[in-house]
């Protein structure tokens, strides 16, 4: 192994950090969303904190409920925004560009919903505490 060993991280270390199952980060391997950046000798894979940082826009979309073809679009779209020693042209960053919008505009509307239901569950819940406080208040009195 190389001297950077201290970089990696075997899966079970990922799994801690970004709170995702084993079976899920092998999911997402086999999906061709992330892939260990070294292996060991032992053949186990090694991952460093960038392939912890993917796995983590990983779980948060699928949290959105992004499909595993739309995480796949959008990390290739990062991607290829990063590359340095072939960078896009013009052309090409504008469709980009114009990608990463959509895929804004999508989580921008995916949180308000989120928002909306977070908010008539707290309603349902205080309804539900409104409920218990009263036949509190009724054994009491």
């Amino acid at each position: 192994m190389a001297n950077d060993q201290r970089w990696h991280m075997r899966i079970g270390e990922v799994a801690e950090l970004t709170g995702l199952p084993l079976r899920s980060i092998r999911h997402y391997e086999d999906a061709g969303l992330v892939a260990p950046s070294a292996c060991s000798r032992g053949g186990l894979h090694l991952y460093t904190p960038a392939d912890v940082e993917r796995l983590g826009v990983v779980r948060r979309m699928r949290r959105l409920e992004f499909t595993l073809d739309e995480i796949r679009e959008l990390l290739g779209i990062v991607d290829r925004i990063a590359v340095v020693d072939d960078p896009p042209g013009d052309e090409e960053l504008e469709t980009l560009r114009a990608r990463l919008e959509v895929y804004r505009r999508t989580v921008d509307t995916r949180c308000a919903v989120l928002g909306a239901r977070l908010r008539e569950a707290e309603d349902f819940a205080a309804t539900l505490r409104a409920v218990a406080d009263h036949l509190d208040h009724d054994r009491v009195g």
